[in-house]
């Protein structure tokens, strides 16, 4: 019994040894030095993982689509591809170039909607506030490709609307100046391959909207009037799959759209 002790002590000393030794040492180094390189200059950190801010409700459960439809009368398309994979909503066209909205079930008013995306890079969505069935709504805009525009508004079917960076009563100059600014601020608060939030409330019976991405404010806009659908004051709110064509091309073959966290913070009547 006690030679048996001394062999496993010294294989313990051994396996100790090897542990420590130079060789070790150097793989040890050489690891480190791969991470840093893995990390550097142009690569995402580590996701810190998702988070639902205080004073939010969830209003996907992280389990199934419990409190959402599909609109079955939207013109993006009425079959989008929406389930939940690993904790995510993950959406894509289905079938190709056919999109559409899932809509929640409830209506809401004043609302500060929270959102945790990762989307394919030439996939275009939205996020649709105070939408009716068919998805006419105020649209922040989420287009995540070459030319788009995140975090800004635009009347998704509606009329008058005249967008969120004032750009009524503005030359074409002015208005490619401004489009040019806001893309460069969008472009500095926007993380490329991995999760960003978007923030955005609206609120007040001539909507007041406001967009932070990445808790950086990119759009303060109130329209000139309600111009939601029938004057409504509530609507459901919405995310969206664009629909794609040979003239419209906001989607790429394999895209998909990733939603993690989507809640909600309902405000004061005002």
């Amino acid at each position: 019994m006690t030679k048996s002790l001394a062999v496993g002590c010294i294989s313990t000393v051994l396996f100790v040894s090897a542990l420590v030794s130079p060789r070790a040492v150097g793989r040890a180094e050489q690891t480190a030095a791969q991470n840093a390189a893995i990390t550097g200059p142009g690569i995402p950190p580590p996701d810190p993982g998702s988070k639902v801010p205080d004073g939010f409700t969830p209003i996907f459960n992280g389990k199934d689509l419990t409190g959402w439809h599909i609109s079955r009368t939207n013109h993006h398309g009425t079959t989008p591809d929406y389930h939940v994979l690993h904790g995510l909503i993950v959406g894509t066209q289905n079938p190709r170039g056919k999109g559409g909205i899932l809509l929640t079930d409830k209506n809401y008013k004043n609302v500060e909607v929270y959102m945790e995306i990762k989307p394919d890079w030439g996939c275009d969505s939205g996020l649709f506030l105070r939408s009716n069935e068919a998805g006419d709504a105020y649209q922040v805009t989420l287009d995540y490709l070459p030319g788009g525009a995140i975090g800004g508004i635009y009347g998704e079917g509606l009329n008058g609307v005249a967008g969120g960076r004032g750009a009524e009563n503005l030359t074409d100059e002015q208005r490619a100046a401004q489009q040019k600014q806001f893309s460069e601020t969008c472009q500095k608060a926007w993380k490329r391959e991995t999760w960003n939030t978007v923030r955005a409330r609206i609120e007040g019976n001539v909507p007041h909207i406001t967009v932070w991405i990445n808790d950086q404010q990119v759009t303060d806009f109130t329209d000139t009037a309600n111009h939601a659908a029938n004057n409504a004051t509530d609507g459901m709110i919405a995310i969206q799959m664009h629909y794609s064509d040979e003239k419209t091309q906001p989607w790429v073959d394999g895209g998909f759209w990733r939603w993690r966290v989507i809640a909600v913070k309902e405000l004061p009547a005002n």
